[in-house]
């Protein structure tokens, strides 16, 4: 009798072991794709299976709308309400996720993280390759006399209402040479680095700031965003003249007013040590595996027991 309680008593130890094993390595995460693309698309379906492989840990693909159209021609705000309703509807996310962004993507990150009201916590927040301060120029094509041409032409009529509402790309594309004209009349990345000095909103910042990490991953050979630097929150100089050649050397993240005066809470990010400056050899989100070992899967395996998730509005503790 005593025997077989005392085997009773192991088998239930066992599996209370087993059972907070489970909850200590499950925190999920999501990938947001970049431009062009979709969650079906090898490269972002693959990319999200590779993590889950490496990671132990669920993840998905999460899609915009219909995918490679709509991550063109849907305007980001749009994009980020579809992907802040999803999540919000996502079982598996209730207590707190992670996010994965490629390229463009991470803008969408970004607006999930800063604008979603009501919307479950994000724990860690890996970045490849995004625009975060912005493109100077189209991709592949900063100079040449035919680029030039193309860029004027873009530039032309890029803050127009409907180019602003039916090209996603014309919400983050930075024209330096006449900074009030974007920061009145570009939709998106002037509201979400808290640009506009009279629409600073505090919230963003406090939303920013909650990461518990935050890693900015830069591609070496990176011709897509221009500048590469975008990718650190770095940017040419105000003034910059289009097309200029050649052009100066941009601005380090540490160097703009974005970080000087905390307007997203970068620099609080970076001084509290939960902020990382990663460069890498390879083209546009071509990370070697390696790399993703070394600098992605570690914040994948977040312990969510060692973690006090917070209801973002009234900061009391969640229950699971």
């Amino acid at each position: 009798m005593f025997s077989m309680g005392k085997k009773r008593f192991s088998v239930g130890v066992a599996l209370t072991f087993l059972a907070l094993v489970h909850v200590s390595f499950s925190v999920p995460f999501i990938v947001l794709h970049g431009i062009l693309a979709d969650c079906s698309y090898d490269s972002n379906g693959n990319f999200a299976e590779l993590l889950r492989n490496l990671s132990g840990s669920p993840g998905s693909c999460v899609e915009v709308g219909n995918g490679m159209c709509d991550s063109w021609v849907m305007p980001l705000t749009k994009q980020v309400e579809i992907v802040c309703e999803k999540v919000k509807q996502m079982e598996e996310l209730r207590q707190g996720y992670n996010i994965v962004g490629r390229s463009q993507g991470n803008l969408v990150a970004r607006g999930l993280i800063e604008f979603c009201d009501d919307g479950p916590p994000v724990y860690n927040y890996i970045s490849l390759a995004g625009p975060h301060a912005g493109i100077y120029s189209i991709p592949w094509c900063t100079y040449g006399e035919w680029c030039n041409a193309v860029n004027k032409l873009i530039q032309k009529d890029l803050y127009t209402d409907f180019v602003q509402d039916h090209l996603a790309p014309s919400g983050y594309y930075k024209i330096t040479s006449d900074m009030s004209k974007y920061l009145e009349s570009c939709k998106y990345l002037p509201k979400l680095n808290n640009e506009i000095q009279s629409q600073r909103n505090s919230t963003y910042k406090d939303r920013f700031t909650s990461l518990h990490n935050l890693v900015l991953v830069m591609f070496q050979e990176d011709t897509v965003i221009v500048p590469k630097e975008s990718s650190w929150f770095g940017f040419y100089p105000d003034g910059t003249k289009p097309n200029l050649t050649p052009l100066p050397p941009p601005l380090s993240a540490q160097q703009t007013s974005l970080y000087t005066e905390d307007w997203i809470g970068l620099k609080t990010l970076d001084v509290a040590g939960k902020l990382q400056f990663v460069s890498v050899p390879g083209k546009h989100v071509e990370m070697a595996t390696p790399d993703i070992i070394k600098y992605v899967v570690p914040l994948l395996q977040n312990k969510a027991s060692s973690v006090q998730r917070l209801n973002r509005k009234t900061k009391e503790p969640l229950r699971p």
